[in-house]
Parts: structure tokens; sequence; C-alpha cells
């Protein structure tokens, strides 16, 4: 019995942002994932000692990747969010990636970029154009080193906008 307890769960909310849910705050070193079957945030792996996810990472519900997981989130924001934590995301934009498995197979393993947007923290941002490069280099290096220590190759082969991460996302729901 799958007890996930996001598995209802829109990949939109009813103003059209994005629902993302936390599963690794921002400066932690500890990754967790959600396992499907219990529905219980599990300590997937430690990263080295002086790596730590930039910005808080999660996922989006309901919107299944190419590497067969929900599609990857990063939130920008200075504060770490709890791990479970649900909340609504305006989306800016997308690294587009390959991925190259530790079997050599290559997938697809876009990384979503989106800010915080409700009445109390409106978006600064509305596009990846208005981030300073030195951000999106900060996001794909991370990828990069956090797959290599995985023995994977992470590609980042594109920075797309706004409207291009939601064609993402819907393109990733599928049929309704």
């Amino acid at each position: 019995m799958d007890r996930n307890p996001f598995r209802y769960l829109s990949p939109f909310d009813e103003d059209g942002r994005l629902q993302a849910v936390i599963d690794t705050p921002k400066g932690s070193r500890a990754k967790y994932k959600l396992e499907s079957g219990d529905g219980l945030l599990r300590l997937s792996k430690l990263l080295p000692r002086g790596c730590v996810f930039p910005f808080n990472f999660g996922f989006i519900p309901g919107a299944q990747g190419e590497d067969g997981d929900a599609l990857d989130i990063l939130v920008l924001g200075d504060e770490p969010l709890w791990p479970g934590c649900v909340l609504s995301v305006r989306a800016i934009g997308a690294v587009r990636a390959l991925q190259t498995e530790t079997d050599g197979t290559r997938v697809r393993n876009d990384r979503l970029i989106g800010v915080v947007e409700n009445d109390f923290n409106p978006a600064e941002f509305h596009d990846i154009s208005q981030l300073h490069p030195s951000i999106l280099e900060q996001i794909e290096g991370f990828f990069i080193h956090y797959n290599q220590a995985q023995g994977r190759r992470f590609e980042p082969d594109e920075r797309v906008g706004a409207e291009a991460a939601l064609s993402l996302v819907r393109s990733a729901v599928g049929p309704a």
C-alpha cells in the first residue's frame, strides 16, 4: 500500500503556481528522499564535508522526470525550509541537463528553479534571466560535484526561462 502523503497533491495550486515539497533544506549535508511505499522521508546520503545544498531542494508532486523520479526543484531563498514542507512556488526557469548514471545510461535530469511567493513574500524574480550569473554557476557547479561524488556525470546543457520551465512540468504530468 502506497502511504505517500503527497500522492494526491496536484503539481499546481489553485492560482496556477507550482506546488513544491521540500525534502532537503538549504545548507544541509544530509540528503533526504521520500520513500513512496511507506511515505516517510529517509536519510538518503550525507554529502562530503564542506558540501551543502545551496538552496532548498525538493520535488514537484505528480510530475515525473525522465529519470523516473519526481521533477526536482531548487527553491531560492534565505531561509532553510523544513523537510516535508509544501509551498507554492513561482517557476522562474530551469537548468536542463543530461546525467550519465554509473552504468553509462544517459537520462535527462533537469533542475527547476523557483521562488517562494505569498502575501508576505512577493517574488523578487520572475525569470531566470534576472538572476546574477554567479547564482546559476553555483547551482550548476553544485550538481556537477554532487553527482561526481556518486560516480555519475551531470552535464548542464541549457538554461531556460519561466515559460519553458512550466512546459517541462506540464509534459511531465502527462495526460489527465
